[in-house]
């Protein structure tokens, strides 16, 4: 399976020296291989870029040395139509050579690369909506292929569309002797004492190359981490120096940006890493900000010192603060405070080993799920049963969590309005929606007998008529109720509308319960006062 993956990636034309692709679908992958110099040290020596021009776009695209002689510049281009190209280089064989590429109409499964969009939210190159629901599997890169093979089987039919994982494997005992013993490294050599940083090994770039691809096929997001502590003093990758950073995230860029499926982690728990100061994040930032000319999303995920989000650098948040979940709030003063897009991307995970931060039960790991998306955010999965180290090693999902976020991911997909958002959140913290005409009410472990109809007033009017569902959010039902609610003005409150007969709606006195309330017609003039009640 390996083979044939990277067979059909690097599948080319043959001209001359140049290897290269005549069409291609807008937002897929286009190469030029080159043949040149292999002697001394390519990966420092030699400079390589191509100049790809459609009318008034301009992209220049960095290359790689990918060992044997052989250089491949990727490219993706972004708007239909003749792209041509020319090469440039330190070196007389790789520069210069001209071509053009037809691109043609996107692939039915191909969006382009995620965006930021309404502030707070995604969406792909081409205006489609994207909700990432989002799971971790840090190592599963680096498993046998049985298990990456069961890994991306489980994928297929999982509610997820966003991968977390790491660059470079951690040091573990398991891959260093048994029959998990890792043979392929990202730098030449194979310990602490005789790695060469400057040289890196293609062969393990070719591996990862056919994990984002795999990924990209099943329409996952590849949010590949650059970065991480786990070294234990052994192999030394988080000790290298900010030269061999630098290094590492130029030649990541170069290889992998023209996916468009890719996002930029910069790290997992970067503040672990005491050798780095904010200022060296900052300039890594900021080179694969240079470098990526197709603008892909950056982030990084924190440990005990919080990074600065809001640098013009760093797209989204990526978040790990557990009891940020525990109530929707805690995801609303996130968004207040960065004015970005709230990824809650460790809220522990589901399972039973003995460490803390992997002991949620299936129900917790929902009510954390709601409880993000409820303040207007999102959340990312993860599994850690000692049976079925999802997490880790990838394989096979075992939680009861997944089915449940499917669930969650079907009603935000599916609703009528488009971005929901908190509502009034500074007085009602389990509200969202789009004021005046949809309403997501989430009542988290409260067992409640009823609830009165009351609606926080902006956007609604005298007579507005709305039906309601009764939602379990546990057992994945949708229960629509008999009755359609008219409000009106609530008396002595002025911020609250109520409906006019005083009703209640009946709940079951259980946890996870949640109310689905949408317009059906019309009334009189919409109540907006437009105060800000802070000041």
């Amino acid at each position: 399976m390996k083979k044939l993956i990277i067979a059909c990636l690097f599948l080319v034309l043959l001209n001359s020296d140049l290897v290269a692709q005549s069409k291609i679908p807008k937002w897929d992958m286009f190469e030029i291989t080159l043949k040149g110099p292999s002697k001394g040290n390519p990966f420092i020596g030699t400079t390589l870029t191509a100049r790809f021009t459609n009318g008034n776009n301009v992209i220049d695209q960095e290359g790689f040395y990918d060992g044997n002689g052989t250089y491949i510049i990727r490219f993706m281009p972004t708007e239909e139509g003749i792209w041509n190209y020319v090469t440039s280089s330190n070196k007389n064989e790789l520069s210069g050579k001209k071509g053009s590429l037809e691109c043609i109409k996107p692939a039915s499964n191909n969006h382009g690369p995620v965006r930021v969009s309404n502030k707070y939210h995604f969406k792909y190159e081409d205006g489609t909506p994207y909700y990432p629901f989002g799971t971790t599997i840090y190592e599963w890169p680096f498993q046998d292929e049985n298990t990456k093979q069961q890994t991306i089987d489980y994928l297929k039919t999982s509610p997820f569309n966003k991968a977390r994982f790491l660059a470079v494997p951690p040091y573990k005992d398991r891959y260093i002797d048994g029959p998990n013993k890792l043979t392929l490294f990202p730098f030449e050599g194979n310990n602490k004492d005789n790695w060469d940083f400057s040289k890196f090994n293609p062969e393990y770039f070719k591996n990862l190359d056919a994990c984002v691809l795999q990924l990209k096929n099943l329409g996952i997001e590849a949010d590949i981490i650059l970065f991480r502590p786990y070294d234990k003093g052994k192999w030394g990758f988080d000790t290298a120096g900010q030269e061999v950073n630098r290094q590492f995230a130029r030649y990541m860029v170069a290889r992998y940006a023209a996916f468009s499926n890719i996002w930029w982690s910069l790290a997992n728990e970067n503040s672990f890493i005491k050798n780095m100061s904010d200022e060296d994040w900052d300039d890594l930032f900021k080179l694969v900000q240079e470098k990526d000319p197709y603008h892909h999303l950056r982030s990084i995920h924190n440990a005990d010192r919080i990074y600065d989000y809001t640098k013009p650098w760093v797209t989204h948040v990526s978040y790990q603060y557990y009891n940020v979940v525990k109530s929707p709030i805690g995801t609303s003063i996130l968004r207040d405070i960065y004015n970005k897009p709230i990824v809650n991307d460790e809220i522990n995970y589901e399972g039973d080993i003995d460490s803390r931060w992997g002991q949620l039960t299936g129900e917790e790991m929902t009510f954390r799920f709601w409880n993000a998306v409820i303040g207007g955010g999102y959340a990312t999965h993860g599994e850690s049963y000692k049976t079925s180290p999802w997490i880790s090693y990838g394989g096979r999902l075992t939680g009861s969590s997944p089915s449940r976020i499917e669930f969650l991911r079907k009603l935000i997909e599916n609703n009528p309005i488009g971005y929901l958002e908190p509502i009034d959140h500074f007085y009602e913290n389990n509200m969202l929606g789009k004021e005046g005409e949809y309403y997501l009410i989430y009542f988290g472990k409260d067992k409640l007998k009823k609830w009165d109809f009351v609606l926080p007033k902006r956007g609604l009017a005298r007579g507005v008529k709305f039906k309601v569902d009764i939602i379990d959010t546990w057992n994945m039902t949708i229960t629509p109720l008999n009755k359609t609610f008219e409000i009106i003005p609530m008396p002595e409150n002025n911020y609250k509308f109520t409906d006019k007969d005083n009703s209640s709606i009946k709940l079951p006195s259980k946890q996870f319960m949640a109310l689905r309330i949408y317009k059906v017609s019309d009334g009189g003039k919409v109540e907006n006062d437009g105060k800000n009640e802070l000041e």
